[in-house]
């Protein structure tokens, strides 16, 4: 890459996905009214949207949900004991014991804070987590962005640069450009997986030196869209190279309940960065995220996450906290939240439920991921990385000349072409690789996995017949 490229997402083409949306929108608009087409609805497997593409909500929590909105229901007979008295817990930690009333705090219900800190101090064997260093918000992406805008200042040389894996989430891009915040990338080396390459860390933050400054440095953890989970030593590098370069640390560990590779295990950047000592512990600052759209949960549109912040100046942490007094994050995401850190445990009256449907998800995602791969990596002029993480793959495409030659007259990467025509002749919504961004001249497509095998099934077999009657 060019060294402007190195600086510029709008030159990685990196691009906002409405374009796709819209058409699918268009689609879906054109098949309500009567036009005729080979399939009866458009299937949208290019975010990770999992109750769009048809996957059910967890039972515990639209019940727990349903009585907290409406207590009448606490006379219900039929529902679980440990459905009310969870209800009845979360409803006391709400202002007015009402959901309708504004969040006890800024920063969160306190009930949550603490459940949130326990889960942490559970997953992390132990290390201590401090409920008033935990801020909840409307999703992952919201706490993101507060950051970003916390870390903002500058013009030019002096303009604050993040460290950007490619491919990247693809609403990150936006979030940067919306806080005034440079992307500097970083290439994941799609040959090893999609890893993360400490050498190509030294180069991308050498490069953007003089251009901008870089202040943190964006790790996603199962990666979005790559499906690569880092094992302790790369964390380890990463946080040393973070410490080195005085770099604060934003982890998206939102789909941290989503690992399936053999061999693979989530562990939290948190974990590891206690784990390597007081030199690193107690200086390194990382702000880790989750949120109720990871896999399990899929609740995407109710919005709700939280954010971990680990040795923030205390002047900056009061500013942050400052911040947040013109904000209050929406009581409802919050209790799925909880409930999504503190879920049933054995003996309770909903936990066989609850278990059940949860391994039925990371079943499914698992097995979808290995079966898409498969079927992608048969197809002529794909090949495919296979996933051991996370709910998407993110298979690189060998587009013919002709496409690659027509998508330049129409002014659109070759992969956005792939990905319409593939939409309005089988119905299907892809996302395209350059919304994540990619190398120049390399072109890939993201496909989400968490669908009922059906679903994917279906995907597939369009995918397949699509693409081979491209290629003749």
């Amino acid at each position: 890459m060019s060294s402007v490229q190195e600086v510029n997402p709008r030159v990685l083409g990196i691009r906002a996905p409405t374009s796709l949306q819209s058409l699918a929108a268009y689609i879906t608009e054109q098949i309500t009214q009567g036009t005729k087409k080979s399939f009866k609805k458009v299937i949208d497997v290019s975010s990770g949207d999992s109750h769009r593409a048809g996957m059910a909500p967890v039972s515990f929590v639209r019940q727990v949900l349903a009585v907290c909105l409406y207590p009448e229901l606490f006379r219900v007979e039929s529902l679980p004991l440990d459905v009310k008295l969870r209800a009845k817990r979360l409803l006391g930690g709400c202002g007015g014991g009402c959901v309708g009333s504004y969040s006890v705090t800024s920063c969160g219900l306190p009930l949550v804070q603490q459940s949130v800190a326990e889960f942490i101090m559970r997953r992390d064997g132990g290390v201590s987590s401090n409920p008033e260093e935990i801020i909840l918000s409307d999703g992952s992406e919201s706490s993101l962005s507060l950051v970003l805008h916390l870390m903002a200042s500058g013009e030019g040389e002096t303009q604050t640069g993040v460290l950007t894996p490619i491919p990247c989430p693809h609403t990150l891009p936006m979030l940067l450009d919306e806080a005034g915040v440079m992307l500097v990338p970083y290439q994941l080396r799609e040959d090893r997986g999609w890893a993360v390459d400490l050498e190509e860390l030294h180069r991308a933050l050498k490069t953007a030196r003089g251009r901008c400054k870089p202040r943190a440095i964006y790790i996603s953890n199962p990666g979005n869209p790559t499906g690569f989970v880092q094992n302790r030593k790369t964390i380890e590098e990463v946080i040393q190279f973070a410490a080195a370069e005085r770099l604060v640390l934003l982890a998206d560990e939102v789909h941290q309940d989503s690992v399936y590779g053999q061999g693979s295990e989530f562990v939290s950047y948190k974990k590891v960065l206690f784990e390597m000592g007081k030199e690193y512990s107690e200086t390194v600052e990382l702000v880790s995220f989750h949120s109720i759209s990871s896999a399990c949960m899929g609740e995407c549109g109710l919005r709700g996450g939280y954010m971990e912040i680990i040795n923030m100046d205390p002047t900056v942490f009061k500013y942050l906290r400052n911040l947040l007094a013109y904000l209050s994050p929406t009581v409802l995401p919050q209790l799925v939240l909880e409930i999504m850190v503190n879920p049933p445990t054995p003996g309770d009256p909903s936990y066989k439920t609850y278990t059940q449907e949860i391994l039925l998800t990371q079943t499914t995602v698992a097995q979808n991921a290995q079966r898409a791969c498969e079927v992608l990596n048969d197809l002529p002029g794909m090949s495919c990385q296979p996933a051991t993480g996370g709910i998407f793959l993110y298979p690189r495409l060998h587009v013919p000349p002709l496409m690659i030659e027509e998508a330049k007259s129409l002014g659109v990467e070759a992969d956005v072409l792939y990905c319409q025509r593939f939409l309005e002749e089988e119905g299907v919504c892809l996302g395209a690789g350059c919304e994540n961004g990619q190398e120049d001249k390399k072109y890939h497509i993201r496909l989400c996995v968490l669908a009922p095998p059906v679903t994917m099934e279906e995907v597939l077999a369009r995918l397949r017949s699509f693409h081979l009657r491209l290629l003749s």
